[in-house]
């Protein structure tokens, strides 16, 4: 589908986005807060409206806050939701919060999307 990696891409704080195995890859870097998520979450519902599986590429996610984790949480109840590669910091965050009981974390995007 030409243009459709295009309509992923919102700038900031959103990279590339692509299609893997059954699902769409959303890549993501630099801070996640409520002031700066509006395009992650954009992309990642443009995502789960067009794909039953939608793994978050978060190998350069430096930061996120509550805003970010609830973002993950309702996206979690709409979609096949994986995480992949998540950073010290938020591997805290979801084991802080308890997430990481609720979310699918996995240590690359290639695990994520060869779990069935």
């Amino acid at each position: 589908m030409t243009g459709a990696a295009d309509a992923y891409h919102e700038g900031g704080v959103v990279g590339n986005s692509y299609p893997a195995g059954a699902g769409w890859v959303v890549a993501a870097h630099g801070e996640l807060d409520q002031d700066t998520l509006a395009p992650l979450e954009t992309a990642l519902a443009a995502a789960a409206d067009r794909h039953r599986l939608v793994v978050l590429d978060a190998g350069s996610i430096t930061f996120g806050d509550s805003s970010f984790l609830n973002l993950l949480l309702r996206l979690h109840h709409t979609t096949t939701l994986r995480i992949a590669a998540p950073g010290d910091q938020l591997r805290r965050l979801f084991a802080l919060t308890g997430a990481d009981t609720v979310l699918s974390v996995h240590p690359s995007v290639e695990d994520a999307v060869a779990t069935s």
